[in-house]
């Protein structure tokens, strides 16, 4: 009986290794392990046999199923895999590799790096959770003033120590923490990420980044700034570039002004993208108040200095022709890939 079993184990193997589809598989399971195959015939016969040689005879059909029970899984298994294989043309070129590309508001951002360089500014950061001190009180916005309200603040409740935190509204609280550290001269831009509370639409956002820039000494005057805005204008958008100051209001600065361009897209002639006005507005900027310089313990009578401040993103829509703010975090590749 071991002998019979041998044998069928032996030949049920041998056309195992010779089935290469599915339909020859279930053939083979069906004469091999079906309920009229041999080896269940096999096993049926055992009753017959002396009961001293049942459970071996038991033992040994029992093994010689699983062992081709677990063939049949094997060689399924490897037809599978031929059989994927087979669809792939190794000769074929692979699929193309894309590049990553670096975000608009990255890009942006070193072209302003890059213009003021040659004009002495140095990049500084400062801490996006910072301290009621150095956003407002030393920018000359005392507790309970009314300019407050240009700014919709987050505020963070904390214990460690008097004062209150929250998230900076604008970079310039660096120019303070600077002006604390450095004796004149300085010349810094900051760039960073700033927070307001506001409604999200095409043109604002609660997350946006700030450029700031500062630069005190002896004798500077409106004109450095105009100078400098100028330069700044002609070198992100184009040598026939323009610029002007209107009147304004920042606490810090005194006087205050809005800068405009003329527009890139009409030439100043009037269009949809400046409204019809042929100029339109970049960033804010104007002299440094004299009791910001006296807070950080400056001259002002000795020192002069002025300042200025602009969205990254503002800069990037013109530049791009972006018309929504909200396209620059959305992580859409459609609109991404188009940079870089």
């Amino acid at each position: 009986m071991n002998t019979r079993i041998d044998e069928l184990l032996a030949a049920a193997q041998a056309e195992l290794a010779q089935a290469n589809s599915d339909g020859e598989l279930e053939a083979w399971r069906v004469a091999h392990l079906g309920r009229r195959s041999s080896l269940t015939l096999a096993l049926r016969s055992i009753g017959q046999l002396p009961p001293e040689q049942r459970r071996a005879m038991g033992q040994a059909a029992n093994a010689a199923r699983r062992t081709l029970e677990a063939d049949l899984d094997a060689r399924r298994q490897t037809l599978r895999r031929r059989t994927a294989h087979a669809h792939v043309d190794v000769t074929m070129p692979g699929y193309p590799v894309r590049l990553g590309r670096l975000h608009p508001l990255t890009l942006t951002l070193r072209d302003i790096r890059r213009v003021f360089a040659p004009l002495g500014f140095r990049a500084v950061s400062g801490p996006e959770v910072e301290w009621d001190r150095y956003n407002f009180e030393l920018l000359n916005i005392p507790a309970h003033h009314p300019a407050r309200d240009m700014w919709d603040t987050f505020h963070v409740q904390q214990d460690a120590r008097p004062g209150d935190l929250l998230l900076r509204t604008h970079t310039s609280p660096v120019q303070a923490r600077v002006m604390e550290q450095v004796p004149p001269p300085v010349r810094v831009i900051v760039p960073g990420k700033v927070y307001r509370y506001e409604n999200r639409d095409a043109s604002h956002e609660a997350e946006f980044m700030q450029v700031e820039g500062l630069a005190v000494d002896e004798r500077i005057t409106m004109a450095d700034l105009r100078g400098t805005l100028t330069y700044f204008v002609r070198a992100m958008f184009g040598p026939d570039r323009d610029l002007r100051i209107r009147a304004s209001y920042f606490p810090f600065t005194e006087p205050s002004a809005e800068a405009e361009m003329s527009c890139h897209a009409c030439n100043g002639s009037g269009c949809p993208v400046c409204g019809g006005s042929g100029w339109i507005e970049i960033l804010g900027a104007g002299m440094v108040h004299p009791k910001v310089l006296a807070d950080v313990g400056y001259d002002p009578d000795t020192y002069q200095g002025f300042a200025f401040g602009m969205g990254v993103e503002r800069i990037a829509m013109l530049k791009y022709g972006v018309t929504d703010i909200r396209s620059f975090y959305r992580n859409d590749l459609r609109f991404l890939r188009q940079f870089g």
